[in-house]
């Protein structure tokens, strides 16, 4: 009798003992998708805090340029540095399923990862499948929350930590942050200071979530709103807009597609990138067509239906960009032109 009490004491000792690992963060089996450089900061940051991460999952490498140069993600050039291993499926089939299965996941992370996870995923880790999104959810649900608070002219967006299921964005809500836009900040700027805010909520999140202290929050369905992907020809200028939603257009793509407009110069449709410009919200005294290249005091600007764009810097299609004055130098006939 003493022997069988005493294997019952000691089971139930390793059974505490076990229970007490996998609420440690730092003993959990944690495995993190993700990809771009927004990802990267997450991934260091569960490193930093020394994480027992068993896979880093990222996209597979690409070629870039005409040379076809391949390029690793961020994500995979840190897993490397720091002898973790790195899956890269091109989809989760029957193998890519089994490989992560074998890591033996007790919770998932991902962070900007591009793929979409089947079902069978969501439902492996006993503390689920963790997302960061860099919205306030269920505002601005989809790829690119970002982009899309920039071009609606948000002056506050955030960072959500939620628990991912089938939808797109629909998961319940562990915690977020609010941080406010300011009215020049660009695209890279506003997503390193959410990748900065994305992190330590993160860190600060997880513990409490494996410890049973958060109470997880659904969304209201009625206040969602969808992000639209974006394509390289959004970045195609229309001068009846206004100048302030030109404006929003070019922060919010300024790391890509960029924006720009057509130059008809003799008899020729070349396209022109409008690599650096500012906003000025009075229009001209006098009057010009929409799209219509002016100089103003020492400023180049451009006509919208209400204030004006303001060049500073420009690049013609297969050309090197220029400043302003030096590309007016060279093509005075741009002064008076109308840009399409």
């Amino acid at each position: 009798m003493k022997s069988i009490t005493w294997m019952v004491y000691c089971l139930s000792k390793e059974n505490n003992k076990n229970l007490n690992m996998e609420k440690d963060p730092n003993k959990t089996r944690t495995v993190f998708m993700g990809t771009s450089s927004f990802a990267d900061v997450i991934l260091n940051a569960l490193i930093e805090e020394k994480y027992n991460i068993v896979g880093v999952y990222t996209q597979p490498d690409k070629k870039v340029g005409r040379k076809g140069n391949i390029e690793k993600s961020t994500v995979k050039i840190t897993a490397e540095k720091n002898d973790l291993n790195i899956f890269q499926p091109e989809k989760f089939d029957e193998v890519a399923l089994r490989e992560i299965e074998n890591t033996k996941p007790d919770l998932i992370i991902v962070a900007a990862y591009g793929k979409i996870l089947p079902k069978t995923v969501l439902e492996m880790p006993e503390y689920k499948c963790i997302n960061v999104h860099t919205s306030l959810l269920p505002k601005y649900r989809g790829p690119s929350p970002v982009h899309n608070t920039i071009l609606e002219g948000e002056a506050e967006t955030g960072t959500t930590i939620m628990l991912m299921d089938a939808g797109i964005d629909t998961g319940d809500i562990l915690a977020q942050e609010k941080t406010s836009i300011y009215p020049d900040e660009l695209f890279p700027e506003l997503m390193g200071k959410l990748a900065g805010i994305s992190s330590s909520l993160l860190i600060e999140t997880i513990p409490k979530w494996i410890s049973e202290k958060i109470q997880p929050k659904k969304q209201n369905d009625s206040e969602a709103t969808f992000c639209k992907l974006i394509e390289k020809d959004d970045g195609h200028i229309f001068w009846s807009d206004d100048a302030k939603s030109i404006y929003d257009r070019y922060r919010a793509f300024y790391s890509w597609p960029g924006i720009f407009s057509f130059w008809e110069n003799n008899n020729v449709k070349i396209r022109i990138k409008l690599k650096k410009i500012s906003l000025s919200v009075e229009s001209s005294k006098d009057q010009h067509h929409l799209g219509e290249v002016v100089r103003i005091d020492d400023k180049i600007a451009v006509q919208t239906i209400s204030g004006m764009i303001i060049l500073e810097e420009v690049q013609l299609e297969g050309k090197n960009s220029s400043g302003i004055e030096n590309f007016i130098n060279g093509y005075q006939n741009f002064i008076g032109c109308v840009l399409k």
